[in-house]
């Protein structure tokens, strides 16, 4: 059994990925009825645009603005 790469942290961007997890709208309502094989390629991709995701901005604690 493969368990799903939910981070509990859901927020979908302006193209249906989940910017927790990194998978897809449809990745996340397919997983349950995914094989295993599926799965391991839903990782795979959910991985790879995590990397490719644009860092969020950090704030000053101080100021409350970008650094």
């Amino acid at each position: 059994m493969i368990p799903a790469p939910c981070k509990r942290n859901c927020c979908l961007n302006q193209a249906d990925v989940c910017m927790g997890c990194g998978r897809t709208l449809s990745e996340i309502t397919g997983w349950h009825q995914a094989s295993a094989e599926q799965k391991q390629q839903i990782l795979l991709r959910s991985a790879e645009r995590m990397l490719q995701q644009p860092a969020l901005p950090l704030f000053q604690a101080s100021r409350g603005k970008p650094s």
